[in-house]
């Protein structure tokens, strides 16, 4: 069970550490409700940040049930997100998911967040 913790190695902590990910991110992935910004990190493992702003989802309780669910999405899918720092923002009306089609929307973001990144291997592989 201890594999899917939530470290406070696993989080995005201070300012600059989101200010990174925002000026320099190497991929984005985003549907309607939540945009992710990724960028590679020199740690071992993979960072998330969330931003779900009140203007966006008004009602704490929301806001903390998106938490939640985009917490718990993120250490089920470390395997995927290899050695990423993540920045998760949600979008307006992401309230209105209820909690299956959040994780649903959540994990195809992840899943399209590792092809991207294999593309982005392959390609670098090529150019060498």
């Amino acid at each position: 069970m201890a594999e899917f913790s939530f470290p406070k190695t696993s989080r995005l902590l201070n300012a600059a550490d989101y200010k990174a990910v925002f000026s320099d991110a190497q991929f984005k992935v985003s549907s309607r409700h939540f945009l992710v910004l990724a960028r590679t990190n020199d740690r071992s493992g993979s960072r998330i940040g969330l931003v779900i702003a009140k203007k966006n989802v008004a009602l704490a309780v929301q806001r903390n049930r998106i938490k939640r669910q985009l917490r718990d999405t993120f250490r089920h899918s470390r395997a995927l997100l290899d050695t990423l720092d993540l920045v998760v923002l949600a979008r307006k009306d992401a309230d209105k998911l209820d909690n299956s089609q959040l994780k649903d929307t959540i994990e195809s973001l992840w899943q399209d967040l590792h092809t991207k990144m294999k593309r982005a291997a392959a390609k670098n592989q090529d150019d060498r």
